[in-house]
């Protein structure tokens, strides 16, 4: 069936285009005014608008509304309100007030807030993001207005993602212009960080899905033997979409459309059973609430087609896992990229500052921003030559660096190296045009061509912490070059020499080469750079004397607030892990082991028998088979008896990062001596009597 794209994008979004039909001019006018340069609307001005949006909602078929927020546990959250008030006169009226499209109120103390509230204390506040506009879901339960929000404590600490999201980005905005009138920018009234980020995904079968209790609790396996065959061929990436994932992904594309979302990539993924979509680049704070939106709509479509929507970083072991590349850039609100090069980005002084500026971030800041992608999933996939190393590097490719290395050596003059022509030899084929640099899919931070890629972004993570973290880092260097450039007599010649001091002082955090390889985890700490391995390495930048500098000086965090994400962030890796070692030890004392000990009877009573018919017979091979099992299913029975008194032992230490350090050192090692006997008996055991779909099954019968 043929769709219009143009018909039916943004149809169930209260755009500026619908605002603009359905409020008085000056109404739309004062909200315009506010969106654009921050301040307040009046009640009467709010009373208005919710008005028109209750209307409109209502003619999509909306019956409750909700303020869609975004809490500590990465994903959304939404209460339903109908627009039902007290009936008048055995009349059914239908309300939103100003008041309730400004504020509404939630009980905080059912959320993350890492000791920012007291336990016995439960107001929180949510309050609209004018910002990121209003949207119809369409949802089993209903058609729901939702009217995006912050969501703060009740003595106003940031109990979200959004609320630290925006603050960074008034703090980049502010250092960007300042550094946009020195080169005699006066137009620009803000600086708005651009925002894509690539999701990728697996999908599976919903009948298989549901017999694999390790999927259903930890959206992981955390059983399974390898499949004959996975990626080994290279024949998934980018080929033909089989007919059920495509019409999953013409559903999830409409339904995208729809939201606003502009949807536009899709292809097969390297893994088997694993794809990505893409959007186009929009302003951060909405590509943060776009990318939340279309996570939750990949699951919900993907029940309608009898699939799964798995977004764990690593659902199969001994394949690729997934992330998502989080596409920044930083441009004017009158069109100005601040990372386009040009054609001569050798004689680009602002570009070349930008660049100098954000090299310094990233050298001086590498842990913070290591520990902005750390989710408890990405430890099963970042470093594990699949994504990009722990260590954080920026690629700049050939042509930027060697204009780098001129300037770091002072040479007379900076010379560009060329792109080139590609002729194929075919003759019916068009001489291409080739970068100056090819791409590196090893790195961490790359330049591609008029926007950093950071890739270290797990496929389930919210994107907010990542960017915030961006922000506040370049805002700071930014600020720090204002600083000195404002005082400078001239101008062009202090720019100069910044650059240099920068580039010069920061070079170590280039490099351009195989992030998989030992030689850069070598390499990379002989240059001083950190190699934060896990998670629980990670969070303790957060709360460096640093960080919080950073953080509170552009007022993006208070030291309270980042001390309760810190702890969060090990209380979340301590639940995370434990569920997972808690449904191992299910599974394994609930499914395989009976499942193995029933196979050893069946096979132990066939060789008596046959033994007992034919005297003489060959039993050699059931013989060594019974022993083979028998030894694994010992070794997994000893290693099930020693995880379930660990896990008691390291759930008394006091303190949550020793309990969090303890997890990973001692509890993980232990679930993977588990893992190794079952996943040996897998390929042991007859299929029939397995009890769990295998890999094979979960990864080609899609």
């Amino acid at each position: 069936m043929s769709v219009n794209i143009t018909e039916i994008f943004g149809s169930n979004v209260f755009s500026t285009d619908v605002m603009r039909e359905r409020l008085p001019k000056g109404v739309f006018r004062e909200v315009m005014d506010v969106m654009e340069n921050g301040g307040n609307i009046s009640i009467e001005t709010a009373d208005i608008v919710a008005n028109a949006m209750k209307d409109w909602a209502v003619e999509k078929g909306a019956t409750h509304y909700t303020h869609w927020f975004q809490p500590l546990t990465g994903i959304t959250a939404e209460k339903h309100d109908s627009f039902l008030t007290r009936p008048e006169n055995s009349r059914t009226l239908l309300q939103l007030t100003g008041k309730q499209l400004i504020m509404g109120e939630s009980d905080a103390s059912s959320f993350p807030s890492g000791g920012l509230r007291s336990t016995h204390y439960a107001r929180g506040y949510t309050a609209w993001d004018m910002t990121s506009p209003a949207f119809v879901k369409e949802m089993t339960a209903g058609t729901i207005l939702c009217i995006p929000t912050i969501f703060v404590s009740y003595h106003g600490e940031a109990l979200d993602k959004k609320t630290p999201l925006l603050r960074s980005m008034q703090a980049i905005s502010t250092q960007a212009l300042r550094i946009l009138r020195l080169f005699g920018n006066t137009a620009a009234k803000k600086v708005i960080p651009q925002v894509g980020s690539e999701q990728e995904y697996f999908l599976v079968d919903r009948e298989k899905y549901l017999k694999r209790r390790d999927l259903i609790y930890t959206g992981r396996t955390l059983f399974g033997a390898p499949s004959p065959k996975g990626q080994e061929l290279e024949d998934q990436y980018f080929g033909v979409i089989r007919d059920r994932v495509g019409s999953f992904m013409a559903d999830l594309n409409q339904e995208l459309w729809k939201l606003g979302i502009p949807a536009t990539t899709q292809h097969n993924e390297v893994a088997p059973a694993q794809h990505e979509m893409a959007p186009i680049f929009t302003m951060c704070n909405l590509a943060v609430d776009q990318n939340q939106l279309t996570m939750e709509t990949m699951k919900r479509v993907a029940t309608r087609h009898g699939l799964v929507c798995l977004l764990h970083e690593k659902p199969y072991a001994g394949v690729n896992g997934s992330g998502k590349h989080n596409n920044w850039s930083i441009g004017t609100d009158t069109g100005e990229n601040l990372l386009d090069p040009g054609d001569t980005p050798n004689e680009n002084l602002q570009f070349l500052l930008v660049l100098s500026c954000i090299m310094k971030a990233v050298d001086v800041h590498a842990d913070l921003l290591r520990q902005s992608a750390s989710c408890v999933g990405n430890e099963h996939r970042l470093g594990g030559q699949e994504a990009p190393p722990a260590i954080i590097s920026i690629c700049l490719g050939d042509q930027l660096e060697s204009v780098v290395d001129q300037i770091v050596s002072n040479a007379d003059s900076i010379q560009l190296l060329a792109s080139g022509k590609l002729d194929s030899g075919v003759s019916t084929v068009p001489v291409l045009s080739r970068d100056a640099t090819d791409r590196n899919r090893t790195t961490p931070f790359a330049f591609t061509g008029n926007k950093f890629e950071f890739r270290m972004v797990g496929s389930s993570d919210s994107i907010a912490d990542a960017n915030v973290t961006l922000n506040a880092i370049v805002a700071e260097a930014l600020c720090d070059a204002a600083d000195v450039l404002e005082q400078a007599p001239d101008f062009s010649s202090a720019c100069s020499q910044l650059i240099h001091e920068n580039m010069a002082r920061h070079q170590r955090i280039i490099f351009n080469g195989d992030g998989y390889s030992d030689a850069w985890v070598a390499e990379a700490a002989r240059r001083g750079l950190p190699n934060l391995a896990s998670l629980v390495d990670a969070v303790p930048a957060l709360t460096t004397e640093k960080a919080v500098r950073l953080f509170t000086k552009f007022g993006i965090y208070t030291q309270s607030e980042l001390e309760a994400r810190a702890e969060i962030m090990y209380e979340t890796y301590i639940k995370v892990t434990k569920i997972e070692a808690n449904t191992m030890i299910h599974m394994a004392s609930k499914h395989y082991i009976p499942t193995v000990i029933s196979y050893t009877t069946r096979l132990a009573q066939s060789i008596t028998s046959v033994s007992a018919a034919c005297p003489e017979a060959d039993l050699s091979v059931q013989r060594k088979l019974l022993t083979q099992i028998s030894d694994y299913l010992s070794q997994a029975s000893c290693a099930l008896e020693q995880l379930k008194p660990l896990m008691e032992r390291v759930d008394s230490i006091p303190g949550v990062k020793e309990m969090a350090l303890a997890y990973r050192t001692a509890v993980v090692p232990a679930m993977d001596a588990l893992r190794y006997p079952i996943d040996a008996l897998e390929l042991l055991v007859d299929k029939s009597a397995w009890p769990v779909p295998t890999y094979g099954d979960l990864m080609f019968e899609v």
